[in-house]
């Protein structure tokens, strides 16, 4: 089986949906542009740019800690860092199966998720290395509140994907439990 990766075509849009989920979270929760910046460091990498142990087959991103320089302090340290790892085989071939989803509102919708977690990580409501139980709380909450970002947004198809993930994610949850 062939595994999908996103085009070259695809990495505009990324960008797009990525801006998008910046601004909407960072005015979801009052944040400057500089306070974003600087107190909520993350990357976004596709499939393409992954290792093995960030590539996974049951969710549309994984969310990972690094360490990077940074190049701006003197002496040089090193500072944490997120880890966006879209999955791209993963929302591909979700997007082929439901042909009223679209790739944009799809990743708007998702990357406004990982942002969340960042946000809640980085200020302490929440822990990245929480045990499974309290992940998946976790996971109830970061949804709830990217369908509260995302409820009063007009982009075509946003409110499909709310629909499709946000009113049915409680539910999945609770029954894997």
């Amino acid at each position: 089986m062939k595994v999908l990766h996103f085009r070259k075509k695809d990495f505009k849009i990324i960008a797009d949906a990525l801006e998008v989920a910046e601004d909407l979270t960072a005015n979801f929760y009052k944040f400057s542009t500089d306070e974003w910046k600087n107190r909520h460091k993350y990357d976004l990498k596709t499939l393409a740019d992954l290792n093995r142990h960030q590539v996974i087959n049951n969710a549309f991103a994984l969310l990972c800690k690094d360490t990077i320089k940074d190049l701006n302090s003197i002496p040089q340290r090193v500072i944490g860092v997120y880890l966006i790892c879209l999955q791209d085989h993963v929302i591909l071939s979700t997007l082929l199966n439901d042909k009223n989803l679209s790739l944009f509102p799809f990743l708007v919708y998702i990357l406004t998720h990982e942002l969340v977690h960042i946000v809640r990580f980085c200020n302490y409501h929440a822990h990245f290395n929480a045990p499974q139980s309290v992940k998946i709380q976790e996971e109830i909450i970061v949804n709830a509140i990217t369908f509260d970002i995302l409820k009063s947004v007009m982009i075509p198809n946003l409110n499909y994907v709310l629909n499709l993930f946000c009113n049915t994610f409680s539910l999945e949850i609770a029954l894997r439990r």
